[in-house]
């Protein structure tokens, strides 16, 4: 284990609100991996149930781990990156207070960062799991996030569905470059992207990263995109100074901005242009029988039967303490 007072390769940090019902098990999850030159900052949005004293009785178990409390509840996005900014690492992964993670995610990951410069984000393959920490199915990963060009993965991006690479491990020096994470509609989709345009991104040919599907995860109790933007920032809640056009619009701004601040040739920013307008068109029309909305993960539709056997319980560590 990192020895106190130096200063660890990563950074994992872990925003929070009200997550009293998952954050044991993911915590445990992260203190027992392979890997373990790591810091792990806790960031309290001001919870309301026993998630302060979970996060202390951890805090004083393991020298790794620093739990912040914020003042008032600044949302979703603001947490996230106030996160980005407190970190220390070289590397940096956000992590969920409700998801599970195998032992060697962060070795697999560290590795390919170290093997391949290029790379600007690594992950692992991701399944799906219920409350109870039953594998439910597993994600599909269709967009071409590794080829060489960061035009071609820009396009594929926009065009080719959507794979689950926010709880990577990303360069934090990469990640800083970026505008973060921003709290208008699908603003996750943005920042991701933006990274891609930095450099490609890898995955561990495994599965590693168990995202949990529950009743209050976020999709399901922010229902509309004004709920789930206030969720993100809570001045989003306003109509007058935040109208539903502006959520939409700055949507595709975050695009906009992606492609002018990346490290881009002069082609190879046009050529992301002409991909950015040929999706917004077919996006605005029809824009009434859409409204943009927002799809899931694409989760691979193989029969039930033919699911692979991944043995969580084994891969996670603490899974005997939690359950």
């Amino acid at each position: 284990m990192r020895e106190l007072g130096t200063v660890p390769n990563l950074t994992i940090g872990l925003p929070v609100y009200n997550g009293e019902n998952y954050l044991a098990e993911s915590v445990e999850a992260l203190l027992g991996q392979s890997y373990e030159d790591f810091e792990l900052i806790i960031s309290d949005n001001a919870s309301t149930d026993s998630t302060a004293d979970i996060c202390r009785r951890y805090e004083k178990l393991d020298s790794r781990i620093r739990y912040v409390c914020q003042p008032r509840n600044l949302g979703s996005a603001v947490n996230h990156n106030y996160l980005v900014g407190e970190a220390r690492g070289q590397l940096f992964k956000w992590a969920s207070h409700d998801d599970l993670y195998a032992r060697d995610l962060l070795k697999r990951c560290i590795a390919a960062l170290e093997e391949y410069p290029q790379v600007v984000l690594a992950h692992s393959w991701s399944a799906l799991i219920d409350s109870s920490g039953a594998l439910t199915n597993v994600v599909d990963y269709p967009v071409a996030t590794a080829a060489p060009r960061a035009p071609d993965r820009f396009c594929s991006m926009l065009f080719d569905g959507w794979g689950d690479d926010t709880g990577g491990v990303i360069r934090t020096h990469v990640l800083r470059r970026t505008r973060l994470h921003g709290s208008y509609h699908l603003a996750d989709r943005t920042i991701t992207t933006e990274l891609a345009l930095h450099g490609p991104f890898y995955q561990v040919p495994e599965w590693l990263y168990f995202r949990r599907d529950h009743p209050q995860m976020a999709e399901r109790a922010y229902p509309t995109v004004r709920s789930r933007c206030a969720n993100l920032d809570p001045r989003r809640a306003d109509r007058l100074r935040h109208p539903a056009a502006r959520l939409y619009a700055e949507y595709l701004w975050g695009y906009i901005a992606a492609i002018r601040s990346a490290p881009l040739q002069p082609a190879e920013r046009l050529e992301c242009y002409r991909y950015l307008a040929r999706w917004a068109a077919g996006r605005a029309l029809p824009i009434t029988g859409r409204a943009l909305t927002r799809r899931g993960l694409e989760v691979d539709d193989r029969a039930s039967d033919a699911q692979p056997v991944i043995p969580i319980n084994a891969l996670v560590a603490g899974r005997e303490r939690t359950q």
